[in-house]
């Protein structure tokens, strides 16, 4: 008798505890800033066709506009790395002016701040930013930094440069400026040889860097670090690290749609393309047994994060080997290229038309050192 009763209290037990679980699992879970952020960012469909994923913090990622865009929303305004392809440019620019609104209509809860206190809305400015009456404006865009002079990452610079604000300085005639563009040398000497424009002047980056990185200080209560990454996919890349998010914009010589495109005729070799891919992950943490971590935005295809990285890396690295390999056994381009040396990446990485398995041996063989 008492064994039954224990038994049919046992089970008047768990079936409580199975009511209460689906109970709160029927409730909505409390909405934070993060789970604001990524409402800001969700809508039912953004101009163009394009897509935008928040990645960490007032960090979005924008794709399916050519290159991926990648831009930072505070009090300091927008900041873009990359400008996706001209013909995109409006729904670029109506997606950021969207975006923007959101983002900054986003309240805040009041908190009582006692000296420098971290996380008090008018000490970190990369919060979203605080509501008291009534939500405010959306913020200018203040800068866009070009991670190579590609038209699928510079097509939208002179538009929404123009329609954006460089903060204290002016014109002679007193008006306004639009956002600078930064990039590095290199871009500026490859869009304007000799000082003859191929593109529009607006186009251009008014500030150039040289050397290995240029700080853009803090902006949006984070350092932002432009770092050159030296002959990869061409020699004006430039990656560019949101220190305070923990996300890297790293542009083309990392592209998840594809096998890493070398432009050769710009400076571009296999060896920059690998030394680049391990100064990424010199800057990346990984998040223990999981996905998380630092995240990278690709110059193409999806959020990644330290282990994409590293596969990427390793891929170049062994098809930089082989094809080193078999080029000093006397084979020639054409019999390394039928050698199917790629087979096994290239269900992964060999199914684009525009850079296929051939021209990315083409372009190992011709950059490799003799």
């Amino acid at each position: 008798m008492r064994r039954q009763a224990c038994v049919a209290l046992a089970l008047a037990a768990a079936l409580f505890i199975a009511r209460g679980s689906d109970i709160r699992a029927q409730q909505p879970a409390p909405a934070g800033r993060g789970a604001e952020a990524a409402a800001a960012a969700r809508a039912p469909e953004w101009p163009g066709g394009l897509r935008v994923l928040p990645v960490r913090g007032n960090v979005f990622m924008i794709a399916g506009a050519g290159g991926n865009i990648t831009m930072s929303i505070g009090k300091d305004g927008v900041v873009l790395v990359d400008t996706g392809n001209a013909a995109m440019t409006d729904a670029v620019l109506q997606t950021i002016r969207e975006l923007d609104r959101r983002v900054t209509a986003v309240g805040m809860p009041a908190r009582d701040c006692v000296g420098v206190v971290q996380g008090c809305s008018w000490w970190s400015s990369a919060n979203f930013l605080a509501t008291t009456v009534a939500p405010p404006a959306p913020r200018p865009i203040a800068g866009i930094v070009n991670t190579s002079g590609d038209p699928d990452h510079i097509g939208g610079n002179e538009k929404i440069s123009a329609s954006g604000r460089t903060f204290g300085v002016r014109n002679i005639d007193r008006s306004a400026l639009g956002a600078w563009i930064v990039a590095h040398e290199n871009v500026t000497s490859r869009l304007s040889p000799n000082g003859n424009p191929t593109v529009p002047a607006g186009a251009l980056p008014s500030e150039v860097y040289f050397g290995d990185e240029k700080k853009l200080n803090f902006i949006n209560g984070e350092g932002v670090v432009v770092t050159h990454v030296a002959n990869a996919h061409s020699d004006g890349d430039s990656i560019v690290y949101f220190r305070g998010s923990d996300v890297i914009a790293a542009g083309d010589f990392f592209n998840m749609d594809s096998y890493p495109v070398i432009d050769t005729q710009h400076g571009g070799t296999i060896q920059g393309v690998v030394d680049g891919m391990n100064k990424l992950l010199d800057l990346t943490v990984v998040e223990h047994m999981m996905e998380g971590g630092t995240m990278v935005v690709p110059g193409h295809g999806r959020l990644s994060d330290t282990a994409d990285l590293a596969y990427y890396r390793d891929m170049a690295t062994i098809m930089r080997d082989r094809v080193r390999e078999l080029r000093k056994r006397g084979m020639s381009l054409e019999q390394i290229q039928r050698a199917g040396i790629a087979k096994d990446y290239d269900p992964r990485f060999g199914r684009g038309k525009t850079w296929t398995p051939a021209m990315f041996i083409e372009a190992i063989f011709k950059t490799l050192p003799h």
